[in-house]
């Protein structure tokens, strides 16, 4: 079984007909690098957190660099060729030669899907038709609202009118996934109960629901602060359970992300299964635990249960994989133990960590924890329930076995 990512390239912003208004690359600048764990050890800054993280690209690649690369990665491809994603920093429905490449590529004859789309670049209804007679399988289709007036002020779309009709064939063929950014006053109450209602009707499988970061402690941690000045904002816990409200409206799948998914649980749908808890390692070293604001309590329950030698750090940050060194600065050293364990995709470079979290004399070993310990709304949303218990089970073995390793055993 083989997987083939076909990378088209693009801008966010550029190759997409223009910021949507509450896109989360907008007002990017050229930040200081991050820092992260692929950096070298003497030098802040990769390819990885300052290009790839900001999604840097010259532009779409040509139409024949996509092909040749495709091709040649196909030959690498081992046994039968099982799915083939179109991706890129760009939007896919705005690559000039988009409709050669669903053709070249339905060639190959495996299900074809499209990883993301807004259809701002869908100005004929017909390519729907072409898309579902190349092999087109799934599409994650973001919608914004089924009101094309909204489409066309919020998403900057100059054609509304036929990318909700691509969404409509699609959904009736395949797997469409739609995802709306909820932005508080706008596409929210009576206008997301219409737009989740016309998916329902027309045979979507489900609809993500993304809450409307604008500060940096929601994400935002390239100097792009805020997205839309003075624009309203929901707490994790209302727009969780805004989430749930919806999920018990309609018969189609319903997640959220940051906060969650309704049908299994997660993040973290561990927690209503102690069987499984208890088949987890026992915690036998001393270590204090970072992570994000939204994940700490839910990271703590799961930990208490296999002992209490471990404390959970939440910094300011509400998602551990963004955590930066602006956020580890702001911590009370005094709350850490000698052992640190930071997430595994924290944008921290490994020995400023540790100068930072060693600022007040003590001396403490900072490790990096797994890369993932639950599946998000995004994650889990084409996933199956033991799918994700079983990514949960292999992450928290993992920081269990690292805070082991690491950790005081005095």
């Amino acid at each position: 079984m083989g997987q083939l990512t076909v990378d088209i390239g693009g801008r966010p912003g550029a190759d997409c007909r223009g910021f949507c208004e509450y896109c989360y690359f907008k007002h990017v600048r050229d930040p200081a690098p991050l820092g992260c764990r692929h950096c070298l050890p003497f030098s802040v800054g990769c390819q990885y957190c300052t290009g790839m993280v900001r999604e840097e690209y010259d532009g779409f690649r040509s139409f024949r660099d996509v092909t040749d690369s495709a091709l040649a990665d196909l030959q690498l491809t081992d046994g039968d060729l099982t799915r083939i994603t179109i991706s890129g920093g760009g939007d896919p429905s705005c690559y000039p030669h988009f409709g050669d490449l669903v053709d070249v590529l339905g060639a190959m004859e495996a299900p074809l899907h499209i990883g993301y789309t807004s259809g701002k670049g869908f100005d004929d209804p017909a390519i729907a038709g072409r898309m579902i007679d190349a092999g087109l399988s799934e599409v994650s289709f973001t919608v914004f609202a089924a009101d094309a007036g909204l489409r066309k002020k919020y998403m900057h779309d100059p054609t509304p009118e036929v990318s909700l009709d691509v969404v409509e064939k699609l959904a009736g063929e395949i797997e469409l996934y739609a995802a709306a950014v909820i932005m508080p006053g706008i596409n929210d109450g009576y206008t997301l109960y219409k737009t989740c209602e016309w998916l329902e009707d027309r045979g979507a499988k489900g609809l993500i629901l993304m809450r409307f970061a604008n500060s940096a402690d929601q994400g935002l941690i390239l100097g792009n602060a805020p997205v839309i000045e003075g624009a309203r904002t929901q707490t994790v816990d209302s727009f969780r359970q805004l989430v749930n409200d919806i999920s018990d409206a309609f018969s189609m799948k319903i997640n959220g992300t940051p906060l969650y998914d309704p049908e299994f649980g997660s993040p973290f749908a561990l927690l209503a299964e102690p069987d499984l808890i208890a088949k987890l390692p026992r915690i036998t070293g001393t270590a204090s635990v970072i992570t994000g604001a939204v994940a700490a309590p839910f990271l703590k329950k799961v930990l208490e249960q296999r002992g209490d030698r471990a404390t959970v750090v939440p910094v300011a940050q509400e998602i551990g994989c963004l955590i930066t060194i602006r956020d580890l600065e702001a911590l009370d050293l005094s709350d850490l133990e000698e052992t640190v364990v930071i997430p595994g995709r924290a944008f921290v470079h490994d020995t400023e960590a540790a100068r930072v979290l060693s600022a007040d004399g003590v001396q403490r070993t900072v490790v990096r924890g797994p890369e993932m310990l639950t599946a998000d709304g995004e994650t889990s949303m084409g996933m199956s329930r033991t799918g994700v218990l079983q990514i949960e089970l292999d992450g928290f073995r993992e920081l269990i076995c690292t805070i082991n390793q690491y950790g005081n055993r005095d």
